[in-house]
């Protein structure tokens, strides 16, 4: 025995062990037999699963073994599978409120503004049948602004001009009346004197008697605005409630005839003064002007639609 070896740890004991180590290996490893005939059942499997029918029973007993199996797997993994679609679906659900939203703005909007719109198509139409009754050419204009100009306290600015037709020493009505004249005018807006101001002075005649006056106005726009009106014949005595229209100036400028100026409110009269003083209040309400129209010579071109009433006859 040699030195450092123990007893029993010989040659032979050393061949045994290894042996037992390829037993061992030789007995975890599958047989090549056993590859085979597993390769051999799946071809043969395919080929009669291929065929049909044959297989359908075998077919069964694993479905019903597999069959919860696979059920637990899809509930696990459904909800995985459907978080594309989710977030697919939520912008699509995003997008869709969003133009809801849009169309909700814009129905309020509208109804808000039905009203201003209502009016506005209102006054248009009253004012068509105006320039219709009286037989004059008339371009519409909206007031854009007011405040006093060129020396004047009480003018608006109306949003037509020379490119209009406009000009000045025109008349200037709305649906109830007159308002008054222009000014001045630029190529897109134009100053109208308002007819309340304390240096406009309008001639007029009484509906009644066709008698004349000379009307002026006290410079007062809110409030319970006042005309003065002197009468020419001191004899003449107006009516209160009597109407009062204009009697027109030379060639149409800058007042046509027979546009309404107001009613008779009161009647002064004294003994120094050769006239009457009578005091009208104006059909028009100065302080909600919005649409006007400006009175054009017949056959104006311009570059907006004109209210002619005789092209409507026509």
């Amino acid at each position: 025995m040699a030195v450092g070896e123990k007893w029993g740890d010989g040659p032979e004991r050393r061949e045994k062990r290894w042996r037992a180590l390829d037993g061992f290996d030789a007995r975890d490893r599958p047989s090549r037999s056993t590859l085979v005939a597993l390769v051999l059942a799946s071809v043969t499997l395919i080929t009669l699963d291929h065929a049909g029918g044959i297989l359908d029973p075998a077919r069964d007993v694993v479905g019903e073994a597999l069959g919860p199996a696979e059920q637990f797997t899809n509930g696990v993994v459904q909800p995985f599978a459907s978080v594309p679609r989710y977030f697919r679906t939520k912008g699509s659900l995003e997008d869709e409120v969003g133009a809801l939203e849009d169309e909700n703005s814009q129905l309020r909007q509208q109804l808000a503004t039905a009203g201003y719109d209502r009016n506005r198509l209102r006054e248009y139409d009253k004012l068509s049948q105006s320039a219709a009754a009286q037989g004059h050419t008339i371009v519409a204009a909206h007031v854009i602004g007011h405040g006093a100009a060129q020396a004047f306290s009480q003018t608006v600015t109306i949003d037509a001009g020379t490119t209009d037709g406009v000009h000045a020493d025109l008349t200037v009505v709305s649906d109830d009346g007159l308002v008054g004249r222009v000014v001045a005018a630029t190529r897109k807006t134009a100053t109208v004197l308002l007819l309340l101001d304390r240096d406009s002075v309008v001639g007029g005649r009484l509906g009644s008697s066709m008698e004349l006056g000379f009307l002026q106005g006290r410079g007062q726009f809110g409030g319970d605005p006042t005309l003065d009106m002197k009468l020419v014949d001191a004899a003449v005595v107006a009516n209160e409630g009597d109407s009062v229209l204009t009697f027109g100036s030379e060639d149409g400028a800058p007042y046509i005839a027979g546009v309404p100026i107001g009613t008779v409110r009161a009647v002064f009269s004294s003994p120094r003064e050769t006239s009457r003083r009578v005091e009208i209040t104006p059909f028009v309400d100065f302080t909600s002007l919005d649409l006007v129209g400006v009175v054009v010579p017949t056959g104006s071109t311009t570059d907006r639609a004109l209210v002619d009433p005789r092209k409507d006859e026509r």
